[in-house]
């Protein structure tokens, strides 16, 4: 018999339907049940294309014994975490402040009463599994049950606190800095220091596009890099392009990205599609394309949204739904697998040679199953995936580009001709606002880059069926699946349509001379509504509308991860709207924002690279950015304690550096100079060492040029937890010595009195001083 889920629109929630579990959805009716029985409430949070939902599902939710202990012991709720972000939000806070990661499915345990959570995980299993230090799900169960009928009292406790611990992370309030250009700099060097000049990309492995980065990187390097900057932008860039468009985690047959690589080489992908990612890289890869004048970034961006026109599309809306699935019959990427054999069934004799060449199936296989064994006479697999670029491999097969593209182009129709008979996975077909807002764009500039325009009037049919059914003037809805509204828009959600509004108006502008500029009305309408809803008293930017009775905490979140955060992308749309119209107020409006948010900005440039593109357009946008940014930063309260991270290294000074020398000279006999700087760092203090991605220590020339500065730096000599995240900031402890070399730039000649600076950040245990620049005293002849 079905459960109360079946009356649910979700299509996660609809897969749980027929479990024995009584499950509830998220409803005050829920909550009133668990206090009335005066049991726990267990919360589990995921989504339909989820591979490790599906697994818990299969072991647990299916299981009938499970499903007796959730249901006699607890309040089950199913949630989707695509239709509420904002819930979603705050228990993944929760969940990392009490296991050091996230994940999902999301298994939380709450009191019934605050909605507060007392204990959080992720997958659990139905069996033990002590090898990974896991319990077994029925061990989870009884132990809360019994903690909660035992040991009320220090349940609540503990509720309490990770519920502090939230509060700190997702919604204190951070003291204003001045931004400015140092803030973009940070930025990029921080994204220069952690590019895997390997594989491109940033960081290591699991590899994610993130398309924030890249965003950034392309709006620095096309509007005001220097020579030095531009180069390095444009190896990382072009780099990391590259290794995802002829990676594995790029569907060379159907068009699309996957959702991340789970190696460093972009090969093998986890194999949901998700499709705020294809509509990032889209705009990404046709911005690229037009920018570098390239036809193998344009063809990728094509590739992406014909993708999405094809199965990603409500053919009755025109709307856009939400994700593939990554499994096919409990087998993950199933549909995307091939052997020689399949491929030779597949396509023409005439180009079988060439397709097992180029996508690497006459090398030795490259996918195992991590979460099956394979039987003993099952056929080895491939991921596709290109040697090189078409145009870097066509020379070695005999052929121009153009003449390897059609034949590629031909090979991959046969391939997916073929692949289209197999079973198909799940499509989750909600629709929801901020993702079709962000494909708007992508389509928009589709249009624009790509002489396209069909992919304007795609851009066309979403926007007008989601003023049409999910916008009433003054309310935006979350979702909309077949008809059935979802619940209502956070600020993502507003943010992301009016960015998809006005993207339209741009596109419209320039290929349509019929331009009537309602996309204008509309978008200031949307954004007039946000400001309304989401910018509180205090000029902070929140993720939810005040008053929300569901929410133990009001989250103004300003970190982008998978998606921008709804701040960023409310900023970069507001600066849409100043650019459309020229008026002043819609360039202030984004300053204060801006000036709102500056703490938690100079904090940390590179997870706010989102919100430091705002800033750095802010800073071009008008000769007076930088002035009207300084100028909107709230003074501190007078009379009141300044917080840490603004405290000035005047007051304290836990970092002392010696240079081994007081001049230097430098000429075209000798042009190369080296010395050593020696930096004694406070016992109990530690600075974020030169490979740390936020603030790292390095060396650089202020005041002129015509001199250029390098160091080998050391390795960081300790580690500290990220509070942000899994993994450690590398950081410097105690003394450290650097060799400093000079080397004269006789292109750039001299200007002004260069002089060589180190910036770096000193924190304790308990504090960090604000970002430090000083000068050394080295007198430089050149």
């Amino acid at each position: 018999m079905p459960n109360r889920l079946a009356s649910q629109a979700s299509p996660y929630l609809l897969q749980h339907a027929n479990n024995p579990v009584d499950w509830w959805p998220w409803s005050s009716e829920a909550f009133e049940h668990a206090r009335s029985r005066d049991v726990p409430i267990f919360l589990s949070i995921g989504y339909s294309t989820c591979y490790w939902c599906h697994v818990m599902e299969r072991e647990s939710f299916e299981n009938v014994e499970i499903a007796a202990m959730i249901n006699e012991a607890f309040v089950p709720i199913k949630l989707d975490r695509e239709e509420r972000p904002d819930l979603d939000e705050l228990y993944m806070a929760a969940t990392i402040t009490m296991t050091g990661h996230g994940g999902w499915p999301m298994s939380v345990f709450l009191d019934p009463t605050t909605l507060k959570p007392f204990y959080c995980g992720t997958y659990f299993p139905a069996q033990p599994r002590p090898e990974y230090g896991r319990p077994s799900f029925p061990q989870l169960l009884n132990a809360m049950k019994m903690a909660w009928q035992t040991q009320r009292a220090g349940v609540r406790a503990q509720a309490l606190e990770v519920a502090s611990a939230v509060e700190e992370h997702l919604a204190k309030a951070t003291p204003s800095a001045e931004l400015g250009s140092a803030q973009v700099a940070d930025a990029i060097s921080g994204l220069m220091r952690t590019f895997d000049r390997t594989y491109g990309g940033f960081g290591a492995a699991p590899k994610f596009p993130q398309a924030s980065y890249l965003e950034l990187l392309l709006d620095v390097r096309s509007a005001a890099a220097d020579d030095q900057t531009a180069d390095a932008i444009d190896q990382s860039l072009r780099f990391t392009l590259t290794a995802m468009m002829i990676g594995g985690i790029h569907d060379h047959v159907g068009g699309g990205f996957h959702r991340y690589s789970v190696d460093a080489a972009w090969t093998v992908p986890h194999f949901e599609k998700m499709l705020y990612d294809n509509a990032q890289l889209a705009s990404v890869y046709a911005r690229a394309g037009a920018f570098y004048n390239d036809d193998e970034y344009r063809r990728t961006a094509r590739h992406v949204l014909d993708y999405v026109l094809r199965e990603m599309t409500d053919p009755a809306t025109g709307l856009f739904y939400s994700a593939q699935d990554a499994e096919v019959d409990h087998r993950e990427g199933l549909n995307y697998l091939w052997n020689p054999e399949q491929v030779a069934a597949a396509v023409d004799a005439d180009d079988l040679a060439l397709a097992l060449d180029a996508y690497g199936l006459s090398s030795p296989a490259n996918f195992k199953d991590p979460h099956h064994q394979p039987e003993p006479d099952e056929p080895k697999t491939w991921i596709l995936r290109l040697k090189d670029r078409i145009d870097r491999i066509a020379p070695h097969e005999g052929l121009l580009p153009a003449m390897l593209v059609e034949r590629q182009e031909r090979i991959n129709t046969a391939l997916l001709r073929s692949r289209n008979q197999r079973k198909q996975p799940l499509t989750d077909d909600k629709c929801i606002a901020a993702w079709n807002g962000m494909m708007m764009r992508a389509f928009a500039i589709g249009a624009e880059t790509l002489d396209q325009p069909r992919y304007l009037d795609a851009g066309r049919r979403c926007a007008s069926s989601l003023l049409g059914s999910m916008w009433d003037g003054q309310t935006l809805l979350r979702s909309i699946r077949k008809g059935v509204a979802g619940p209502k828009g956070t600020l993502e959600d507003y943010a992301a349509v009016a960015s998809g509004l006005l993207a339209l108006h741009r596109a419209e502008s320039i290929i349509d001379s019929g331009n009537d500029g309602s996309r204008l009305d509309q978008a200031s309408a949307v954004l007039n509504a946000l400001r309304s809803l989401f910018i509180g008293d205090d000029g902070r930017v929140y993720d939810t509308r005040a008053g929300e009775t569901d929410l133990f905490v009001r989250s103004s979140s300003s970190h982008d991860g998978a998606t921008p955060c709804g701040m960023s992308m409310y900023l970069n749309a507001q600066l849409d709207l100043f650019e459309a119209t020229s008026e002043p107020i819609e360039l202030e409006r984004a300053v204060a924002s801006l000036a709102a948010a500056s703490g938690q900005i100079a904090a940390s440039p590179t997870s706010t690279s989102n919100s430091t593109r705002a800033l750095f357009r802010v800073l071009l946008a008008h000769e007076g950015g930088p002035e009207m940014i300084r100028q909107a930063s709230p003074p501190a309260v007078e009379g009141s304690a300044k917080p840490a991270a603004l405290r000035s290294a005047s007051e304290v000074d836990p970092v002392e550096i010696y240079a081994a020398v007081e001049r230097v000279t430098l000429n075209e006999e000798h042009p190369y100079a080296s010395f050593s700087v020696v930096v004694k760092i406070s016992q109990g203090w530690h600075v974020a060492a030169a490979d740390a991605p936020d603030h790292p220590f390095k060396f650089f020339i202020v005041n002129g040029s015509g001199v250029a500065v390098y160091s080998d730096y050391p390795k960081a000599n300790g580690a500290l937890a990220n509070p942000l995240g899994p993994g450690t900031i590398p950081v410097y402890v105690g003394t450290i010595e650097f060799t400093v070399a000079l080397e004269l730039d006789l292109e750039t000649g001299r200007k002004g009195q260069p002089l060589i600076a180190i910036s770096y950040q000193a924190c304790s245990d308990s504090e960090c001083l604000a970002p430090q620049s000083v000068e050394l005293d080295i007198a430089i002849d050149a």
